[in-house]
């Protein structure tokens, strides 16, 4: 197998994998709640932001500012997130989470559970621990591709 050949074979999986999970992931998330939307709300959890631009978001999730704006829009209507104006920049907007956004973030991790143990009673610890640290690996080198 070519090195090229390996880098996509490497892609496919962890795109299959990516496919597998999002499908059992939003089967169990609450009515109205998207994988879009649980991301935004857990990108603002695990990175222990208070707040950040909508373009800043759009440039995370590799989607355009368009796709993001119709995202926060939902999320704001359904009270997830607050976006206010930018103190600094007339044009611009500061996205917040909100603590509904918090609890609904929780109860979205609460209702994976499921799927989360179905996937740990086939995959075994030992494999996920050696592959953890490499799968990091992969996405901060990757990560540092596009900045």
């Amino acid at each position: 197998m070519t090195d090229r050949s390996l880098v996509f074979t490497l892609f496919n999986e962890i795109g299959i994998i990516n496919q597998l999970t999002s499908a059992s992931f939003a089967a169990v998330l609450p009515k109205g709640m998207t994988i879009a939307q649980f991301s935004v709300l857990n990108h603002f959890v695990r990175l222990d932001i208070g707040h950040k631009p909508p373009k800043d978001l759009a440039n995370a999730f590799q989607v355009t500012r368009a796709t993001m704006t119709s995202t926060l829009t939902r999320m704001e209507k359904a009270g997830l997130v607050s976006i206010k104006p930018n103190p600094d920049d007339g044009r611009g907007k500061h996205v917040s989470i909100t603590a509904l956004g918090r609890a609904m973030r929780d109860e979205c991790i609460a209702r994976l559970q499921g799927p989360l143990e179905d996937a740990q009673s086939v995959l075994d610890k030992r494999a996920i621990e050696d592959l953890l640290p490499l799968l990091v690996s992969v996405r901060e080198k990757l990560d540092r591709l596009r900045d």
